[in-house]
């Protein structure tokens, strides 16, 4: 059975890449998903070749044929993108690429049918082999939307390379947020690795993402990252856990060798030594373990501090 994992976080920063790429060296027989499309550096810590690559279509824009548009505005009332200009002297209407949000209604309106809807390419996908495994990831093209649906392409690939290599595991680095690439990375996954920190914003997101995780029914864990900066924010969020019945797997210090090991482009745990290292090592046997007391849907709270 493959178990999908996913490491998320409701605020940007708050060290769940950094995590992943620990999972990545840790981790036997797994494939590695970038589901952070918008930002991904995922592969900027595993360093991977690219092996295979595609384009990705997610929408669509409109493009006036000036051969039948005869200037009647009908399309420049209805955009409400302030999509479309008007150069004047009853020339062909002409569409900003960067304003079209590609929702079609000039095209259903015009009454000269001289509007038609042509895919757009957003970014761009791949499959990457690195030292730790394979690695799905992408690349979103500058303001480009369906970030959602390059999310579920990438774990279907994901999906489909682990079944051909019989892996035990996929581990997605998911968005920040709680945004439609979020759920696209959480629905139908096995567990939630919660990454919070204790900061005002940190704490109020988590919350946020707490409710989404608790609507799609999925298990899910807290790893607390840099526990040590302020006790009683790590306090607050021990509390909320509670009240949710949720367990605290992990309470990481702060550590200035997490950015050194970033600056030198490895995962963290290649990078330290001697018990630095061993705390992550021993977060994933009790990440292990929650997810296979989850499969028998065991609810018991329980607070680990690694340490």
């Amino acid at each position: 059975m493959i178990r999908e994992l996913v490491v998320i976080s409701g605020k940007g920063g708050t060290g769940k890449t950094s995590l992943v790429g620990s999972l990545a060296h840790i981790v036997n027989n797994k494939v590695m998903v970038d589901c952070d499309v918008d930002a991904a550096d995922l592969h900027l810590i595993l360093k991977g070749k690219k092996v295979t690559g595609s384009s990705f279509t997610g929408g669509k824009i409109a493009g006036i044929l000036p051969s039948k548009c005869t200037s009647c505005g009908i399309c420049l009332d209805y955009c409400r993108f302030d999509a479309i200009m008007d150069p004047g002297d009853d020339q062909p209407f002409v569409i900003d690429n960067y304003a079209c949000e590609g929702c079609g209604v000039c095209a259903h309106f015009c009454p000269e049918q001289a509007i038609e809807m042509n895919d757009v390419q957003s970014g761009e996908w791949y499959i990457s082999e690195t030292r730790y495994g394979r690695l799905v990831h992408a690349r979103l093209g500058i303001a480009q939307a369906n970030s959602g649906k390059l999310v579920s392409l990438l774990r279907r690939t994901a999906r489909v390379l682990a079944e051909e290599k019989k892996n035990d595991y996929i581990i997605i680095d998911g968005s920040p947020g709680i945004g439609c690439p979020v759920i696209a990375s959480l629905t139908g996954v096995d567990y939630v690795l919660i990454v919070t920190e204790p900061s005002v914003s940190a704490i109020h997101d988590m919350e946020r993402l707490l409710e989404l995780i608790e609507h799609f029914g999925i298990n899910s864990g807290i790893c607390i990252n840099k526990y040590d900066i302020n006790a009683k924010k790590t306090s607050r969020i021990e509390e909320i856990a509670g009240k949710r019945s949720l367990k605290i797997l992990a309470k990481l210090p702060y550590n200035p060798g997490v950015t050194e090991a970033q600056v030198a482009g490895v995962p963290y745990t290649e990078y330290a030594r001697g018990e630095e290292a061993e705390i992550y090592y021993r977060l994933w046997d009790r990440l292990k373990l929650d997810m296979s007391r989850s499969d028998r849907n065991d609810k018991t709270t329980k607070s680990i501090q690694l340490g």
